[in-house]
């Protein structure tokens, strides 16, 4: 019994051990990804949707963005596996990806940039780049893309730089679906970082700004959510924190009077 005993306690210390290492191990992953200082990191890379698309066929993805076919994204995204998505997190996060020839007899190793803008189910590593077909096809040689396209699958290199969308301003998109008590909005383009961690509202009461900010919440991809039993009353500001921890306020961004399934427009961007 004692020898049981004394088993069982080992076993409980080998386990606590072996499962923060685990944990360890899984953050390395994410902190990697998202760190500006991994320098080139191993992933593999397939590629979807049509050979010369922008991977969804909307034109979307489960960032929920919109037209990335169009510039600034001119159909060079990614899906990304949960190192890169992280649950929504990583949304619009730019990468700079190559392969070179040691990878493939096509791949030219000029480095081009990409946006994650969808989720990856499927990964097949632990860095999984599932991109469109245009930016599959912009790692190979001159003339080659459809034969490194036709490789299917193949390894490649990594490494997370700024987003830089050119004469772009933060966008807000209130979705489809809103109400006066629920309001989703999406954020897109934004520069640096890429993405929002962070995003506040304030009403207005009477025309004027109440002076308080309440919090949203991340409901999905790069969508945030504000639900209220008192009706959201324009104009209403929108106060976001990057990645980086800097602070933009979009005063009176949305005006009285708006709807779902519009876009607003903002003077203010990351830099």
């Amino acid at each position: 019994m004692a020898s049981v005993t004394t088993n069982a306690v080992a076993l409980v210390a080998l386990l606590s051990m072996l499962v923060p290492s685990a944990r360890s191990a899984v953050d390395y992953s994410i902190s990697a990804a998202r760190s500006y200082n991994s320098g080139w990191l191993p992933a593999k890379a397939t590629w979807y949707g049509q050979p010369n698309g922008a991977g969804p066929d909307d034109n979307g993805g489960a960032c929920g963005f919109k037209n990335v076919n169009r510039y600034p994204l001119s159909a060079m995204t990614s899906c990304g596996n949960e190192p890169l998505f992280q649950g929504g997190a990583g949304c619009g996060t730019c990468y700079q990806i190559r392969c070179t020839r040691a990878n493939n007899p096509s791949c030219s190793g000029q480095t081009k940039t990409v946006v994650i803008t969808d989720m990856n189910y499927y990964p097949v590593a632990k860095y999984h780049f599932d991109l469109s077909g245009t930016a599959f096809g912009a790692l190979a040689m001159p003339g080659r893309n459809d034969q490194l396209r036709h490789a299917g699958i193949i390894d490649m290199q990594f490494r997370r730089v700024p987003c830089n969308f050119a004469g772009m301003k933060l966008g807000f998109y209130v979705l489809r679906g809103a109400n006066p008590n629920y309001l989703p909005v999406l954020v897109q383009y934004a520069n640096r970082d890429g993405t929002v961690v962070k995003m506040d509202l304030m009403r207005s009461r009477n025309g004027r700004p109440t002076g308080r900010w309440e919090p949203m919440y991340r409901s999905w991809g790069s969508v945030w959510r504000c639900d209220t039993r008192d009706a959201l009353l324009g104009p209403l500001s929108l106060r976001v924190t990057s990645e980086s921890g800097k602070t933009l306020v979009a005063n009176n961004v949305i005006p009285n009077g708006w709807k779902g399934d519009t876009s607003y427009s903002s003077n203010i961007q990351f830099r």
